[in-house]
């Protein structure tokens, strides 16, 4: 996606952070089973899947969507200067991510809403920037829309109340520092359940990888795109919709919802955006007789 996709009347323009290999399926999957990599790795292409190490490619990566006159940024990925012990690829980052984006059209002040599909490190890094030692909100004049699950969560002061949490580890930090700095400056808007932001956006809740992760979809002229976060970080899970990803904090949740949403967006006929797909980055998804497809590779 090297051009801003037309939906209808909509424009989703796509900002890159980073790129690169990733881990190998057999490390990011739970429930990775080599009979099925065998049979289905053949129909991935090598912008998503290195076959000679076995390892996966990956983005990192923000969409805005133009619609009705607003300007809408979809998760902010990892932010730049962020102490990161969990995840040291992500750590202390010095990327051009705002000059991409004004290069796309986009000043910081020009955008109105900035909509998280979760609350993982990846996806709420450049919530905020660092000014004079202090987190501050990287988009001044737009609302943020947290879901009130993951902002309940992941916050550290109810870490008792959630003893088991699988993502802790990796994701230290990122709350006081992408997070409670926008809820302490009232610049939060807290989401719970299906929910109409405007005509033509529209989230709806899909929890397992965090118990907050929603999809959002943009409808114009009746075309729809369905980003769905983390639901899916690589295309061989359209293939294999059991195989969760070693992030999801409600293992069978996150395979029932996997399953729902590529049910939903094969059935709506959408182009489904995940956070993380390399290659074209979106794909269509086709029902088949034991599963479903990926089209567009």
């Amino acid at each position: 996606m090297n051009k801003p996709l037309q939906l209808g009347d909509a424009r989703i323009h796509r900002i890159e952070e980073w790129s690169g290999l990733f881990m190998t399926p057999q490390t990011l999957f739970a429930g990775f089973d080599a009979a099925d990599y065998a049979r289905v790795r053949q129909h991935i292409p090598p912008a998503y899947l290195n076959l000679e190490t076995d390892s996966l490619l990956a983005c990192l990566q923000s969409f805005v969507i133009e619609l009705d006159g607003r300007r809408i940024l979809i998760d902010t990925g990892a932010g730049n200067d962020k102490d990161r012990p969990g995840i040291p690829l992500f750590a202390r980052l010095n990327t051009p991510f705002l000059k991409t984006l004004e290069a796309a059209g986009f000043t910081r002040e020009s955008i109105d809403l900035v909509i998280c599909t979760h609350l993982h490190v990846d996806h709420v890094g450049w919530n905020t920037m660092l000014q004079d030692d202090t987190w501050v909100p990287t988009f001044p004049n737009a609302k943020y829309v947290f879901t009130d699950p993951d902002a309940e969560y992941w916050d550290p002061q109810n870490r008792s109340r959630f003893p088991n949490m699988v993502g802790e580890q990796v994701n230290a930090g990122f709350f006081e520092d992408s997070v409670r700095p926008i809820l302490d400056r009232g610049l939060a808007q807290i989401v719970r359940g299906p929910t109409i932001l405007m005509d033509g956006l529209r989230l709806d809740p899909a929890p397992g990888h965090t118990p907050g992760s929603q999809t959002i979809t943009v409808e114009s002229r009746g075309q729809r795109a369905t980003f769905v976060g983390d639901i899916v970080h690589h295309p061989l899970q359209v293939f294999c919709p059991t195989w969760n990803s070693i992030f999801c904090e409600n293992a069978d949740q996150a395979r029932a919802t996997r399953s729902a949403v590529l049910e939903r967006v094969a059935h709506e006929e959408a182009i489904m955006i995940p956070a993380h797909f390399a290659g074209n980055h979106m794909v269509r998804v086709s029902r088949i007789s034991d599963g479903f497809a990926p089209q567009g590779l």
